[in-house]
């Protein structure tokens, strides 16, 4: 059993035949052993870790801060494709109401070709099949921050549908008139460009180049994102809608009972 003194407090292993020797004077010193001593190496260096990771973050966000400066003469990049509404649509007494519609479930897409084509494989060959867009269908938390009208939110169904990343179906609000949207396309122009700054662009470089070259990243990805990748972990050992086994945990009698109801289905 460790020894106690009068104090009530337990000497540390490494520390005994100090306290032994000096007496119990020595605790008030707060001597530390050398595996606490090595300890604080290690919390010190994750401290410097977390501030060099602060001061990265500030650095970029200074950086996206300095806005932006007019390009002249502008230049084209590729080219756009988003909805419009339909002549005959805009031209009726409800195009304001439907145009409200449209700038928020409206989706935007860029590609260097003007057909929006992209290379598929079909039965071993490469074809190239147009991309395909569809207007936005926002689940039940983004369609509440949307701020729909009474009367626009009518023109919403409601569907439930399996997504790759949840084991639960998600609510999908999916608008029912898309026949009064067009897809248009246009020349995608660049008329301004972000300013830059070449003393922050050089501290943010000398930043990475010392990450890089110590071979910091995995070490304060460990300390800073260890909470999130845990739990990507669990979400990923949880068992898909997909990989449900109907006759999991089940009886025979259960089993029988289920394999007749589909024949009889």
């Amino acid at each position: 059993m460790a020894q106690q003194f009068s104090n009530g407090t337990k000497p540390f292993i490494m520390d005994t035949k100090l306290i032994q020797h000096y007496g119990e004077d020595m605790l008030c010193y707060r001597l530390r052993s050398a595996r606490q001593k090595h300890r604080m190496q290690y919390k010190d260096f994750d401290k410097q870790l977390i501030q060099l990771d602060r001061k990265r973050r500030e650095l970029w966000v200074k950086k996206g801060n300095l806005g932006w400066e007019p390009l002249i003469p502008p230049v084209q990049k590729g080219w756009k494709r988003f909805f419009v509404l339909r002549d005959d649509v805009a031209r009726g007494k409800h195009a304001v109401f439907f145009q409200n519609i449209l700038s928020k479930i409206n989706t935007y897409d860029w590609s260097s070709k003007r057909d929006f084509k992209v290379k598929r494989r079909k039965f071993g060959r490469k074809i190239y099949v147009v991309k395909p867009q569809k207007l936005l269908e926002p689940d039940e938390q983004h369609f509440k921050k949307l701020c729909f009208t009474d009367s626009e939110q009518q023109l919403f169904n409601i569907e439930f549908r399996y997504e790759k990343w949840c084991s639960q179906p998600v609510k999908r609000y999916v608008f029912t008139e898309p026949w009064r949207f067009v897809m248009s396309v246009r020349p995608n122009m660049i008329d301004k460009v972000r300013i830059k700054d070449a003393a922050l662009e050089s501290q943010i470089d000398q930043l990475d180049n010392y990450i890089k070259r110590r071979d910091l990243e995995k070490r304060m990805d460990k300390i800073l994102h260890r909470r999130h990748r845990d739990r990507w972990w669990k979400w990923k050992n949880i068992e898909r809608h997909d990989e449900i086994n109907p006759y999991k945990n089940k009886s025979l009698c259960q089993v029988l009972d289920i394999l007749q109801q589909e024949a009889i289905e």
